[in-house]
């Protein structure tokens, strides 16, 4: 099988570190901009994506139906600040786009302290950081800004200045498609809405961008849809203009704060024993070789929940390493360039990498030499020494290929029984099949 990575630990290790310093170069660059649900900073994401795939622009105008929902005007930012009597600027969202709530009207006022506190976003429990605030579907503003920063405030009136706009306009998406051999497909997604927040989710945007640059030079069985779009809205749309085509989708992730070091986790599709959950359980993350945590599918989460709504409920799953709103930087300025690294963001692509090659590479082994257990040690296939007390992982994946190879299990199968990895497997399949022990009935379709 064409191997996303060669088969040697080292050189996959050595792949590994090399795709997390890429992926976080490409996070660097698109950690600055200020995106939300429409506007300059999601084109300038794609145009940036699209230096490195070939990335389809979808453009779908203000006032559009999508199921229960309306594509919104186009927001725009010029500027927004508050500013002392003194003519210093306390808050100045040059600094940070956090400081300004996500589609807030225009203001200019001069407003009390205690006037401007009804507008200003803070965290009292985290008093040095600076809260991110979304005012998507109603006509207000905000301020954001640190604890801190809000009670240091002199008690006079300040000039409140935000220069943004809400007209006709477009919500745009991009799409990368790497066709297979297979029309079935498997979808990756991740949102482009949040503005420079690292884990959630420039770390999802930049690995499945890498991800598909190395997908260029592999030929695969499957058809793979990268979808880059706004949260909920874009997903929502995406499903509105693929309405008579989703059944074309097989599996899928959404991918989100995969940069860092905590988890993994995944929460399965709405389908709960879909392939693509079976096949998360069956892989590895990072050096330790962590085991996803197993979430069961809530309603409530990330675009996930708009492709498994019971309308379409596609076997689509959430990866993620700390899950949403459990980490202490989620949806503040702490969650920076700073909070996630190179060396996450790599573990994360061979994880993924890892699924992929589970869907890839699973197939049903038949075993020749099924009366009785075959003298492995006659193959090179054990040890010369016996009466150890245990056998080595790679043993112990010999024979459970062994004893379940009867035609009617696949190697995921296998994994799942013996609760080793599926990489395990696959390779002591494949050692198997070249010493003439096991012969293979074909793959094993989604």
């Amino acid at each position: 099988m064409n191997a996303i990575y060669p088969a040697d630990e080292a050189h996959r290790s050595g792949e590994a570190l090399n795709s997390g310093a890429t992926i976080y170069a490409l996070a660097s660059r698109i950690f600055p901009l200020c995106r939300s649900l429409t506007g300059e900073g999601v084109r300038h994401t794609l145009d940036i994506l699209a230096q490195y795939i070939e990335l389809e622009r979808h453009e779908v105008s203000t006032g559009t139906a999508v199921f229960d929902w309306t594509i919104p005007p186009e927001w725009t930012v010029e500027d927004a600040f508050i500013r002392h009597p003194s003519g210093s600027k306390v808050v100045d969202f040059v600094n940070s786009n956090l400081h300004l709530m996500s589609y807030s009207i225009p203001v200019q006022k001069i407003l009390s302290k205690n006037e401007l506190k009804a507008h200003v976003h803070t965290l009292p429990e985290q008093p040095n950081v600076v809260p991110y605030k979304t005012a998507y579907y109603t006509d207000t503003w905000g301020i954001c800004m640190s604890h801190n920063d809000f009670e240091k405030l002199e008690d006079v009136d300040y000039e409140v200045v935000i220069k943004t706009s809400k007209r006709p306009g477009h919500l745009v998406y991009g799409e990368h498609v790497r066709k297979g051999r297979s029309e079935k497909e498997i979808l990756l997604y991740t949102h482009i809405c949040h503005p420079s927040l690292a884990n959630d989710n420039c770390s999802g945007i930049a690995l499945l961008t890498h991800l598909a640059a190395t997908l260029k030079a592999r030929a695969t069985y499957y058809t793979y849809r990268f979808v880059f779009a706004p949260g909920t809205i874009g997903a929502l749309t995406w499903l509105s203009r693929n309405y008579d085509r989703v059944g074309a989708i097989s599996g899928g992730l959404v991918v989100t704060c995969v940069g860092d070091g905590g988890g993994p986790n995944y929460k399965r599709s709405r389908k709960g024993t879909a392939v693509i959950d079976r096949a998360v359980s069956c892989v590895r993350c990072g050096p330790d070789d962590t085991m996803p945590t197993i979430h069961e599918f809530t309603p409530y989460g990330y675009d996930e929940r708009q492709f498994c709504s019971p309308g379409f409920n596609l076997p689509v799953g959430l990866l993620q390493r700390s899950s949403f709103g459990t980490f202490p930087e989620y949806h503040t300025s702490a969650d920076n360039l700073d909070f996630i690294r190179p060396e996450h963001l790599g573990a994360s692509f061979d994880m993924v990498c890892d699924i992929i090659e589970v869907l890839e590479g699973n197939w049903i082994p038949l075993n020749l030499s099924p009366l009785g257990e075959p003298r492995l040690g006659k193959y090179d296939l054990y040890p010369p020494l016996g009466g150890h007390k245990s056998n080595n992982t790679r043993t112990m994946a010999y024979l459970w290929i062994l004893n379940f190879a009867d035609g009617s299990h696949s190697l995921l199968d296998i994994a799942e029984r013996s609760s080793l990895p599926f990489s395990e497997i696959s390779a002591a399949a494949e050692i198997l099949q070249d010493r003439g022990l096991v012969s293979s009935l074909g793959r094993c379709e989604i």
